[in-house]
């Protein structure tokens, strides 16, 4: 597998690295009418640039908080009209006459860079409308992926958000007030979905509640939300700062906060009675059907659910194998479940303090930075920095994720460590875990991936599941060829993690496709892995929801 994974991300980078090739195609003038003037035509390669520069800009204007992430400020007091009708009209408008205006480009007459691009594009509008068959606007709330979150973190001062100016902090409560508004569109399409029974599995209903009960609190001094106050900039004038202290409190204490309110009483009296039962998209209507489409465009393949069930199968059966040969290795006397409990339970294994856990990332980090320039050429402009994961998400997120760099380089990318129960962060799993979600991991692919020029827009900013995590998988594989395993433990760890990757295959076909139960699909990690038990529980959950 790992030969042939490195075949293939090595054949990706190469294409993509093709499409910097020069585009000049010559062709005859022609002269206007009104001026006589000499005008070359546009060659299909200058056709196929300005048609996806303007679909970019398109998309912009109707995803404005992606506008923000991607670096364009133009947007920034808007919140968009998500889950709206004429949303939804407008990205089909969108993704539709996009693809009409690409299949009427010679494509024959592109460079072979640009017909890698072509087929991306053309790839990704006929996945969105096929997409379109599925109401996935009916579940508008999860606990893994949130608007909330999204809000609460822009609202931080740390993130893509920027509050430098006077007409930034006004720009975020122009975005706040959309954010008010899609709370109760949010409970409007809630109530549709109840109709037509596509709403969640009850566990993660339950896991919801908490998360938005963290952000109810008695005044604005004290919410999430009110973060930018906390950094007004020096350079405000004194009545500047006044002013918008009184919005802001205003805006929070008056409108926020019942909103909020409004949402969390919603989901917990109204939602949650009318959840699921089933565990997988199977217990929704058309819901095999419909998970099949996500496998199709996470995977970029046509395979089968059953045919991705088996290639988990098959690869945590080798792995296991190789875990074997570490626990001889190391001289454990047990068997395989029993070096796993070992691992998971022994104090040495664990740090007891937070911080000390994100200070040996770090340490780890500084290691990797001394190897990396013997293996890249290109490295990314960006740095990284590591944090934990904020305490209202910290119980149901992840392990481990990553946050992409600001484009203009003034925010670092963001390595996420969840320190809630150290017991799921073992010292073993370290190195594997920093090389995939940084650098080389995620950080590299991604950070250079959006400092690129000389790729259209789009392709800087979207992404493909199999290819993100099948480089970051890559990754923490060249960490043997790098020399960072250290110890038979930290190559371990990277066995541990490429099972994760492994069981994940079997689990999400298991739960949205076999019929698995939640508590099924917990054993079968607990049996081929030493995941503490929070942390398989949060992944289990996770893959319900994604």
């Amino acid at each position: 597998m790992n030969k042939t994974l490195l075949a293939l991300t090595v054949s990706l980078l190469l294409v993509a690295q093709g499409c910097s090739e020069a585009t000049t195609v010559s062709s005859t003038p022609e002269t206007t009418a009104e001026s006589g003037a000499a005008v070359m035509p546009q060659t299909a390669s200058e056709q196929y640039l300005a048609m996806v520069d303007n679909f970019f800009n398109d998309q912009l204007k109707l995803e404005p908080i992606y506008a923000t992430f991607v670096g364009v400020n133009d947007y920034n007091d808007q919140f968009g009209g998500a889950l709206t009708e004429e949303y939804l009209k407008a990205r089909h408008d969108l993704n539709s006459r996009y693809f009409s205006q690409a299949k009427a480009i010679d494509v024959d007459k592109l460079t072979a860079s640009l017909k890698l691009s072509y087929d991306m594009f053309i790839y990704d509008r006929n996945m969105e409308l096929i997409g379109e068959t599925y109401p996935e606007y009916f579940l508008p709330i999860n606990q893994f992926y949130s608007t909330v979150f999204t809000m609460v973190q822009l609202g931080s001062g740390e993130s893509a958000q920027p509050f430098k100016t006077v007409e930034d902090y006004q720009n975020w409560l122009g975005r706040l007030r959309g954010f008010i508004n899609w709370t109760k569109l949010a409970q409007q399409r809630m109530d549709e979905a109840i109709e037509s029974k596509v709403v969640l599995p009850r566990v993660l209903v339950e896991r919801i509640i908490p998360q938005l009960d963290a952000q109810l609190v008695t005044d604005a001094q004290s919410s999430f939300f009110y973060s930018p106050i906390n950094l007004l900039p020096e350079s405000f004038t004194a009545e500047q700062k006044t002013q918008l202290t009184t919005e802001y409190s205003q805006l929070i204490d008056s409108e926020l906060l019942p909103a909020l309110t409004q949402l969390r009483d919603y989901v917990k009296n109204v939602y949650l009675p009318n959840s699921r039962a089933s565990d997988g998209w199977w217990g929704l209507p058309n819901g095999k059907d419909w998970y099949q489409h996500l496998a199709n465009s996470h995977t970029t393949t046509t395979l089968s659910v059953d045919e991705i069930h088996q290639i988990g199968l098959s690869e945590v059966a080798r792995i296991l194998s190789e875990m074997d040969k570490v626990r001889e290795q190391v001289g454990f006397k047990g068997d395989l479940t029993a070096f796993f409990d070992s691992l998971s339970s022994e104090p040495q294994y664990f740090f007891t303090d937070r911080q000390d856990l994100i200070d040996g990332y770090m340490t780890i980090k500084d290691h990797i930075n001394q190897v990396l320039p013997q293996y890249f050429n290109v490295m990314p402009k960006a740095d990284y920095i590591v944090k934990p994961v904020e305490g209202f998400r910290e119980k149901s997120a992840a392990g481990a994720s990553y946050e992409s760099p600001a484009v203009d380089g003034l925010r670092p990318g963001v390595f996420y460590i969840n320190t809630y129960n150290l017991k799921a962060q073992p010292k073993w799993g370290m190195t594997t875990l920093s090389l995939h979600e940084a650098a080389p991991g995620h950080h590299f692919q991604i950070a250079i991936k959006q400092e690129l020029t000389d790729v259209p827009q789009f392709q800087r900013f979207q992404g493909y599941t199999a290819f993100e995590e099948g480089w970051a998988l890559y990754a923490e594989y060249l960490g043997i060829e790098m020399g960072v395993f250290n110890d038979p433990y930290q190559y371990f760890g990277k066995l541990s993690d490429e099972m994760l990757r492994a069981m994940r295959l079997v689990v999400d076909t298991g739960l949205h496709a076999k019929g698995w139960s939640r508590e099924q699909a917990i054993q079968y990690m607990k049996d081929n892995s030493p995941m503490a038990e929070s942390e398989i529980v949060a992944e289990v959950e996770r893959d319900m929801e994604i």
